[in-house]
């Protein structure tokens, strides 16, 4: 049976490449999975495919595809999940390249340009009256950072990755008309050769990841495909700059990125000073490497000869200069290529990148001497005929110099309050130190933070140690790799303006000073309900500390906080953590401007929408007005960064709307709205009941046992997903989890609770006391409502009820206290989203998201059920079947392709 049988009714109408491009690979993965398991094999498959198919049409009961996946023998069930998760990736890959084939159209028809592209905003923003010298002046202070994770919720491993992206190049090839019957032919044997291979190796590694091995996941990222794309960004920019308001307006450097692998010490005790220092090590090794190649490069294209061309004389007396200080390095340049002078001179510049690279005397000093001596050769060049004969190529090294430097990625450190407390209390002799209140921790730490009392030397507990080697190895970094090259050090469960005072006084302690003065922007974590209530008060009372007042002085009067979403969604649900989230920010920028400093959020976003996850133009749009202000600085991680920069084309693309969104947010954030404070009062009560249902939920005795019986987090534990461990210490509640395997886990049993439980719960108190004609504004004039509205329903639609049901059996006697609750919430939150969008069926208005949910349903089907019947069998044998567990963890992995999220 054709693979690709009875799909046609899940596309959009014009998705017809897109049609034919999962027809083709479903067919070859058909052919694949035929030829590597038999065709019995092959055909339990489609057997099971085509019921899963049945089922979603007719609105049939799980019991019948349940009984194709029940008493599988554990290599069988292995199998099986491997075969769904491959057509997974089928369809990912299909829709990832329609995604960029839907770009060049636009490119290629010249006409409307892209929605969200640079040339679109830009040419919006002048429509609403926005001048050049506006743009000008955003330009000179806008600063995008995405920041990437080593959170553990990447579940495929990068060889296969690599595999998909010959997939891709291979359809993608097919874009030219002009290929040939036998070049089609060679595609499709490229796209088989790469799906047997992946086919035979292992989704994930039996060995639990180290902290190397997370920094070889995020640096191919950064180093590869985002290092290669960059220059395109910049050219985007430049060409819708000129196109919308003329020549002469040359952006400066908008973008960089930063990275917490190696500096995430946060209930990691695998992370400390040594992976710091190893990791900038290791960033400035990738990057230099990456500038030898270009560099490289830029000496085979520029051939000009002295008897064509003129130097300008800075260039020609650095060259005369490189012959005398670097006698070594001339001796490589050719005769032969002796009367070229830009590759001769580019023979010194490779030299000094390969002197950086070994710490050798004659390197590079910093980044900025490199990128004077690159900017030198554009300058000739464009100044001597050679904008087209070689400046273009020039310039865009500068633009990778300019964002990356010779640290690749700006390295934060972040680490928990309660460890700063238990040094203190070593170093103050103070056992009862965390347990003193906050007036008087901020009275004694503050001769410390201002460096006119030394604590006792010698004291060093365990975590006294740690941290002063922490510090003691940010000052060395600093010294050897630049000011640039760290970034936040940020404090989780930050409370009061003694955990801020803490780290300054810590840092000091380990010698971290430049002028008598911490060089650190400590950003506080607020990451619970109460935090974020409680965040606007610790500020003010940092403002109002005269040493804390001095230290942000020297850091140009700009405080950073870190926000959680993650955490607070956790604790009081998704509808109490959004609110809490916009009202902080408001209440925070308020203080800031009282005390005439600025603040700049950092946003601890994840990728599923029960995490913060959002599309980037909507969620900023409708942040508080003056949040961004110029600056956009938010955490990447798991599957999303493969998702956004894992294929060239999609990276820019994610970089341009990410740039383009800021910018709006910026320049034009949106209209205030006369009915606005009455919304905030319906919308503080609807966060207080529906925070008050949630907890009603997690509270309840014997929930965390429920929850351990109904999801496959025993399971998600016994992963080798990442360094650091799931929980923070013994699981007494869910406060104890951490915030990814708990959503993750939601996300796996179909319930997906973390992203809509309590939303309908307070809509029903609103109604019973007479607002729900105020609500249906809210949805229809509020951005902010609006998007949390296409959040939850987004959440919904990849939800599965009734495969949750059977997960939820699992928990035993559990079932019958626990699921009621959450099938009767889910109706609930389902009936009140349908009514507030005017709709009759979910994601109406989101015909693409439909038809990609649609797509993967008859994949991602039997892996859950498949994995209620392995869970159950895994667990009667006390959880010491690994032949089980293999099993297992293969329907996870194949679980999170197919619904696109993991935490």
């Amino acid at each position: 049976m054709d693979p690709a049988q009875s799909r046609d009714p899940e596309f959009l109408p014009h998705d017809g490449p897109l049609r034919e491009d999962v027809r083709r690979l479903g067919a070859l993965v058909g052919q694949m999975l035929a030829e590597q398991g038999g065709q019995a094999f092959f055909e339990r498959v489609e057997n099971v495919r085509t019921t899963a198919i049945q089922r979603r049409r007719t609105g049939a009961a799980v019991d019948a595809l349940a009984g194709h996946l029940t008493g599988l023998d554990a290599t069988d069930a292995e199998a099986l999940a491997r075969a769904f998760a491959t057509y997974f990736q089928a369809v990912n890959v299909a829709e990832r390249v329609h995604r960029i084939r839907r770009r060049r159209d636009y490119q290629r028809e010249g006409g409307a340009a892209q929605p969200e592209s640079l040339a679109a905003v830009l040419a919006e923003l002048k429509r609403e009256g926005v001048t050049r010298d506006e743009i000008v002046a955003l330009l000179r202070r806008l600063d995008v950072e995405p920041v990437f994770t080593a959170h553990p919720t990447e579940a495929v491993r990068r060889s296969l990755l690599e595999k998909e992206q010959e997939i891709v190049r291979a359809l993608v090839d097919e874009f030219d008309p002009s290929r040939t019957p036998q070049e089609r032919r060679d595609d499709d044997a490229r796209i088989l050769m790469a799906l047997s291979a992946g086919w035979q190796t292992a989704e994930a590694s039996p060995v639990r990841p180290s902290v190397s091995d997370e920094f070889d996941h995020v640096g191919f990222y950064v180093s590869r495909p985002i290092y290669r794309v960059l220059p395109a960004l910049y050219e985007s920019l430049q060409q819708a700059l000129d196109e919308t308001y003329g020549d002469g307006v040359a952006p400066p450097r908008v973008l960089r990125f930063a990275t917490w692998v190696g500096g995430d010490m946060d209930g990691n005790p695998n992370v400390n000073a040594q992976t710091i220092a190893s990791t900038l090590s290791a960033q400035r090794s990738l990057v230099l490497e990456r500038y030898i190649e270009d560099v490289d490069a830029l000496g085979r294209l520029l051939s000009q000869t002295d008897d064509r061309v003129t130097l300008d004389a800075d260039l020609r007396a650095r060259l005369a200069a490189y012959r005398d200080a670097l006698p070594e390095a001339a001796q490589r340049i050719r005769p032969r290529h002796a009367d070229m002078p830009y590759r001769a001179f580019l023979v010194f510049v490779a030299a000094r990148l390969e002197a950086t690279l070994t710490d050798a005397s004659n390197g590079y000093r910093s980044a900025d001497e490199f990128i004077d001596d690159l900017a030198k050769v554009e300058a000739s060049l464009l100044g001597h005929g050679g904008r087209h004969a070689g400046a273009y190529a020039v310039t865009r090294l500068l633009w990778r110099a300019r964002t990356f430097g010779f640290h690749l990625a700006r390295l934060d450190v972040r680490q928990d309050a309660r460890v700063h407390d238990e040094a203190l209390a070593a170093l103050l002799g103070d056992p009862g130190w965390a347990d003193r209140d906050a007036a008087s921790r901020v009275k004694t730490l503050r001769p410390y933070a201002a460096g006119e009392r030394s604590f006792v030397s010698g004291d060093d507990h365990d975590a006294a140690g740690l941290l002063r080697e922490v510090f003691a190895t940010l000052a060395d970094s600093r010294k050897r790799y630049g000011a640039e090259a760290t970034g936040l050090y940020i404090i989780s469960m930050a409370e009061t303006a003694a955990d801020v005072l803490a780290v300054l006084a810590l840092a000091r302690r380990g010698g971290l000073l430049d002028n008598g003065r911490v060089p650190l922007d400590v950003a506080p974590l607020f990451e619970t309900i109460d935090d974020l209530k409680g965040g606007a008060e610790t500020l003010r009372q940092l403002l109002d500390d005269p040493v804390y007042r001095a230290h942000l002085a020297s850091r140009g009067d700009r405080q950073w906080i870190m926000l959680g979403y993650s955490d607070s969604g956790k604790d009081g649900g998704t509808v109490a953590s959004k609110w809490s989230l916009q009202r902080a920010q408001v209440e925070l920028l308020e203080v800031a401007s009282t005390a005439g400093i600025r603040v700049a959020f950092f946003h601890g976003r994840g990728g599923s929408a029960s995490r913060g996850g959002s599309r980037i133009t909507p969620a900023l749009m409708a942040s508080p007005r003056g949040s961004v202000a110029g600056v956009l600085r938010v955490t990447e991680q798991g599957e999303v960064i493969h998702r956004k920069y894992g294929i060239r084309a999609l990276a820019v693309r994610n970089l341009e709307q990410t740039l383009g969104a800021a910018m709006r947010a910026s320049l034009r954030p949106r209209v205030a709205e006369a009915r606005e404070s009455g919304w905030k009062d319906v919308m503080a009560r609807l966060s207080d009941e529906s925070r008050k249902a949630y907890r009603g939920l997690v509270d309840r005795e014997g929930f965390v046992d429920y929850f351990r019986g109904a999801t496959p987090i025993d399971v998600i534990e016994r992963m080798t997903l990442g360094s650091r461990p799931a929980r923070r210490r013994s699981m007494k509640g869910v406060e104890d989890l951490r915030a990814i395997p708990w959503v993750f886990s939601w996300t796996q049993c179909r319930a997906v609770l973390t992203g809509w439980y309590g939303l309908g719960a307070g809509l029903d108190v609103l109604a019973t006391e007479g607002r729900e004609d105020v609500v249906l504004q809210m949805a229809h004039d509020w951005p902010f409502f609006a998007t949390m509205l296409d959040d939850v329903e987004m959440v919904l639609a990849k939800a599965d009820i009734h495969i949750a049901e059977a997960f939820s059996r699992l928990a035993g006697p559990l079932h019958e206290r626990f699921f009621p609750l959450v099938r009767d919430e889910f109706e609930r939150t389902v009936r009140w989203v349908l009514k507030l969008k005017g709709a009759t069926e979910l994601l109406a208005g989101e015909p693409r998201l439909a038809t990609s949910i649609r797509l993967r349903n008859p994949y991602v089907d039997p892996m859950s059920l498949l994995q209620v019947d392995l869970l159950r069998r895994w667990r009667a044998s006390g959880g010491k079947d690994d032949t089980l567990l293999r099993a297992l963890v293969a329907c996870v992995n194949g679980v999170s392709q197919g619904l696109q999220n993991t935490g």
